[in-house]
């Protein structure tokens, strides 16, 4: 099945969703969740609130089936997503930080649960290095598909995953890991 098929698919499932057949659910989630959580995990940073917000992006999405306008459902659930961890973000700074917080990390918190790599990843590359990175490495898209997802030549995409291979190799080299 190639991206065109499987945009349309995708498509006859969502609005299948909105007519109301529940089963179409387990089809939308399973060809969706990856890019989501990609998203919502670079911007908050760790697991537990991307798994939330992740929950929260689908109920929302749900709630709003009828605002959706045919065309790229995956960038729709993104920009919703998005907006979530967003706001997210803004609620959990205004919350007082003790020293402990800052530091939770090292007495075995869960707080910070972001791997150190994808930590690494976050703060030294750019918005869509590290997306690309995410979804190639983690999710496991082959580059062609993120190609499609995000709008870009595969070349785009291949050189963009390439260097961010090469300036992470670099850092942790440095860093003698």
């Amino acid at each position: 099945m190639n991206m065109g098929t499987d945009k349309r698919k995708l498509e006859s499932k969502v609005a299948a969703l909105a007519r109301g057949d529940s089963r179409a659910f387990d089809f939308v989630y399973e060809h969706t969740n990856r890019p989501v959580y990609f998203a919502i995990l670079y911007i908050v940073g760790n697991k537990h609130d991307a798994e939330d917000l992740l929950q929260d992006t689908y109920i929302r999405a749900l709630g709003s089936l009828d605002s959706y306008r045919e065309d790229n459902f995956v960038g729709w659930l993104v920009r919703i997503g998005k907006n979530l961890a967003l706001n997210h973000v803004k609620r959990v700074k205004r919350e007082v930080a003790t020293d402990f917080d800052e530091k939770a990390w090292k007495y075995g918190s869960t707080r910070q649960e972001t791997p150190y790599l994808f930590d690494l990843a976050a703060k030294t590359l750019g918005e869509d290095e590290y997306r690309i990175l995410m979804l190639c490495q983690v999710a496991g898209y082959k580059r062609r598909e993120v190609a499609a997802m995000m709008d870009m030549p595969i070349a785009t995409v291949t050189w963009k995953y390439n260097e961010s291979l090469k300036k992470l190799r670099k850092i942790l080299e440095k860093e003698g890991i």
